[in-house]
């Protein structure tokens, strides 16, 4: 996510390295920089001019302070600056209302209909409501039959209407039934086009005045970068819509959605979407944005996405059995589940500070744990709870149940219990490193 500009800023506040103060020519210099690289991400030029003209104002005659050099000084400028420019602080979304009613509009292709059903199951995880999907694309083949697939994985109901009804009736009819059966979350898909028309814009309106929307939601594809802008732009000036999600951002390099929508329309930035799977949806937070976007990781979503799959109890237990050495391949596998549920591993392990950088160009893919799972579950009852009665002919049976070889069992029995053994050194209250030392 956003590595190019990552890469870029990086490479501006080398200028400062080893200067021990802020001038106008140094500052100049890094700033004619770091204006390029957000023209290369792909924000508007006038944007990136007043971002520029405010850091530069910020910046020039600031003394450095103790233990703190030119460049450090300007990240923390720029940071600060960036996540101005990105909405300052999260912008909530309104659920006050019984239903709230939420429209999600956009661009056919954006990933309108994912995101519903990405919606409704975090409202009713998050909040504890019970939410009503309503089907109101009835032009793209497959829409609704898609809206319904994605309910069934959710356990959420779908509103379809009558045959025939116009997606406006439809809209109607569903806030009576949202009402009728005491659903308070009521989420409407609407129709997108391949690009921007009239009828479309006239019918979306349409819906909006005869329900009244709590929340109007525009869903953008992040990786069209400006024409995200501008369809906005065009989108706001009819809709006047409350809130901006961006979908597909973890296949954004550049970044220039995310940087300009704000500046643009004046209306917040509310959720981010990832991939495909169902809970691949979080808040926007412009602050955390401009940490992972300065390569400062993202430590607190990382925690916070731990701590959605923590059981207090359960890590009581695992405590336990990390302390009298009986950790086995059941938890193991318990631990992967967990770790699967928090989403796409390698966007995890860079949330951590100054990890983005070095893992940018490993191939690190959720598949990588199948050959794991395959590997365990190949494995009896008995050896998952004792792998040490795995002996060879118990491994070459392992391998050739999994589909994989015996020096990969090897691996990982070998890996297993060099990690058993650190959780044990942990558990205990120990130094690990003392442990990594003596290998």
């Amino acid at each position: 996510m956003f590595e190019n500009l990552t890469e870029r800023l990086e490479r501006s506040f080398k200028i400062l390295k080893g200067q021990g103060r802020i001038t106008e020519i140094n500052v100049a210099e890094t700033l004619k920089d770091v204006r390029r690289a957000l023209l290369d991400a792909d924000v508007n030029f006038k944007i990136a001019k007043q971002f520029t003209d405010t850091v530069k104002q910020k910046a020039l005659g600031q003394q450095v302070l103790t233990a703190v050099n030119p460049s450090q000084m300007m990240i923390k400028i720029v940071h600060d600056e960036l996540a101005e420019l990105m909405g300052s602080e999260k912008s909530d979304i309104n659920l006050k209302a019984n239903p709230a009613i939420i429209l999600i509009a956009g661009l056919q292709g954006s990933g309108k209909t994912t995101f519903s059903g990405k919606l409704a199951q975090w409202v009713k995880n998050k909040h504890n409501k019970k939410p009503l999907l309503v089907a109101c694309d009835i032009y793209r083949p497959a829409a609704i039959e898609q809206l319904k697939i994605i309910g069934n994985q959710i356990q959420t109901p779908v509103y379809t209407g009558q045959p025939g009804q116009n997606p406006v009736s439809i809209a109607i009819e569903s806030v009576k039934e949202a009402k009728l059966k005491g659903y308070d979350v009521l989420i409407l898909d609407t129709a997108g086009r391949l690009a921007i028309d009239e009828e479309m814009m006239a019918e979306i309106a349409s819906i909006r005045d005869a329900i009244k929307p709590a929340e109007i939601l525009f869903v953008v594809d992040s990786m069209t970068g400006q024409d995200a802008v501008n369809t906005a732009r065009e989108f706001n000036e009819r809709l006047d819509f409350t809130g901006v999600v961006l979908t597909k951002l973890d296949g954004d390099t550049r970044g220039g959605a995310a940087l300009s929508i704000k500046a643009e329309v004046n209306k917040p930035i509310k959720f981010v979407s990832t991939g495909e799977k169902l809970d691949s949806i979080d808040i926007f937070y412009p602050k955390r944005m401009a940490d992972r976007i300065l390569g400062m990781g993202d430590i607190v979503t990382l925690v916070e996405k731990a701590q959605e799959q923590y059981n207090i109890e359960e890590a009581r237990k695992l405590q336990k059995k990390l302390a009298r050495d009986q950790f086995d391949f059941n938890d193991f596998m318990t631990q992967i589940q967990q770790i699967k549920k928090m989403g796409n591993v390698k966007d995890l392990i860079g949330m951590i500070p100054g990890v983005g950088k070095a893992i940018k160009d490993l191939d690190i893919d959720d598949k990588a744990f199948k050959r794991i799972e395959a590997i365990i579950q190949s494995m009896t009852p008995e050896e998952r709870s004792n792998p040490h009665i795995i002996n060879g002919s118990r491994r070459k049976r392992i391998a050739a149940g999994s589909g994989t070889s015996v020096p990969e069992v090897n691996k990982l029995l070998r890996q297993f219990d060099e990690m058993r053994k650190m959780m044990k050194t942990i558990a205990k209250g120990g130094n690990p490193a003392k442990l990594i030392n003596r290998r």
